[in-house]
């Protein structure tokens, strides 16, 4: 295949720890440059996919404070000497727990500062590639999703899931707001965007629009 026939943006999913989250490996075909967004555990793992995808990462990208999502991220960007950017400051009360949440479910968690903080309407860059941070409080405060409008991709956390939405019942969840993320900042990107959750398979906005028991469109009329 032509170089010129690549997509400008590539994604892989590795699950980690025993929640069986869902780690994305993103990056730019044409530089190589890549992020790993939420990587929670499984170091090992995490290195090995990015090698054998042939990805120079350039930075850690995180979508909220959770356990199985960021525990050993601080971890990996001290080994690797990259920043850490995200989630929202309102995160900030989960990741001064991830040593004693870590402890609760025996996952290995260090409290880590991110280089940069992420507030609704910045942008995160990867090689040539510039992802849009929406922020999606609900399950979080301070929860972001990275979207990279030319791949019509989104990665969304712990926001929506194929046929679910996140838990809202952790400290600090609220699922009004929850609700009005997804549908006021999410779907209005297109029903044609395909999304990497943070747990299970992949799916779009338009099939959940069309299905999901909790915020589709029938759901909510």
């Amino acid at each position: 295949m032509a170089e010129t026939n690549l997509p400008p943006l590539r994604a892989a999913i590795i699950p980690v720890t025993p929640l069986q989250q869902n780690c994305s490996l993103i990056w730019c075909t044409r530089t190589m440059k890549g992020a790993l967004v939420d990587p929670g555990g499984d170091l090992d793992r995490l290195k090995a996919a990015v090698a054998k995808a042939g990805v120079t990462l350039e930075k850690l990208l995180v979508t909220h404070g959770h356990i199985d999502h960021c525990g050993q991220t601080g971890q990996l960007a001290r080994e690797l000497n990259l920043p850490i950017e995200g989630p929202h400051e309102a995160d900030r009360f989960w990741i001064s727990r991830l040593g004693d949440d870590g402890r609760s479910y025996g996952i290995a968690g260090e409290v880590f500062e991110p280089s940069r903080w992420l507030h609704d309407g910045d942008t995160v860059t990867l090689g040539d590639l510039t992802l849009e941070v929406i922020h999606c409080p609900g399950h979080t405060p301070g929860h972001v999703v990275f979207y990279h409008a030319p791949s019509r991709l989104a990665v969304v956390g712990d926001v929506l899931f194929q046929g679910s939405i996140g838990r809202t019942d952790f400290p600090m969840g609220n699922h009004a707001d929850l609700i009005a993320a997804i549908t006021g900042k999410l779907w209005p990107l297109g029903e044609d965007v395909t999304f990497i959750p943070g747990h299970g398979p992949v799916s779009t906005f338009g099939a959940e629009r069309r299905a999901n028991p909790f915020v589709g469109d029938a759901a909510l009329a």
